[in-house]
């Protein structure tokens, strides 16, 4: 079997379809030979300095677990985000997925991790780090895109970077595998730069 390849995806964690896409992307592992790397961005951030408000947060609640999630970043590592990133959308009960973030300090406690992190989300101190993470994701794409961005072998002679894929339910087993294989066909087309289907649907976990 070949080495596992390097995938590096970028979220900003209160997005639910960017979610679906993690759950998918998480899938994929288990039928080709990829590992995952977790980053964070924020929707905040690129929209930051705009008129209008796309995302309908004029109270700035977005930054919260963006912040939070830099923070882990920062102190514990992607894998750790990872981990974090999975609990944060879990139910009450920890058995499936919520409908929106779960509590912070419960996701925290769930991951082995300080709960004193969740402190993080009301301060910029992790600004800088946030910042960042974002800035490196959106440089394999461009700023006229949001999240979530995936880029394969980033650091290899042939990166292959896109935005997406936008879900609402996720692929199971070679259907995931399938919808992989055919997302890096098309996004290392020379001169590709966007497709679109039907308007997303609400998201399934």
């Amino acid at each position: 079997m070949e080495p596992p390849g390097t995938v590096d995806f970028w979220f900003d964690p209160s997005c639910p379809y960017t979610f679906v896409a993690s759950l998918w992307l998480r899938e994929v592992a288990t039928v080709r030979p990829i590992e995952v790397g977790w980053h964070v961005m924020s929707l905040s951030v690129l929209n930051e300095g705009r008129g209008d408000d796309p995302e309908g947060d004029p109270e700035g609640y977005l930054w919260v677990p963006a912040r939070i999630c830099a923070a882990v970043q920062q102190e514990h590592g992607h894998a750790a985000l990872g981990r974090f990133y999975a609990e944060l959308w879990r139910d009450e009960e920890g058995e499936g997925h919520g409908d929106w973030l779960g509590d912070f300090h419960t996701a925290l406690d769930r991951t082995g991790l300080p709960r004193e992190l969740a402190e993080a989300g009301s301060t910029s101190d992790y600004d800088e780090t946030l910042r960042a993470s974002h800035a490196e994701g959106t440089a394999l794409v461009g700023t006229h895109v949001g999240t979530p961005i995936v880029a394969a072998d980033r650091h290899s002679e042939r990166p292959v970077a896109f935005f997406g894929p936008v879900l609402s339910r996720v692929p199971r087993g070679e259907e995931a595998g399938r919808l992989w294989d055919g997302a890096l066909l098309v996004a290392a087309t020379t001169g590709f730069h966007e497709m679109k289907g039907p308007a997303p649907a609400a998201p399934v976990y």
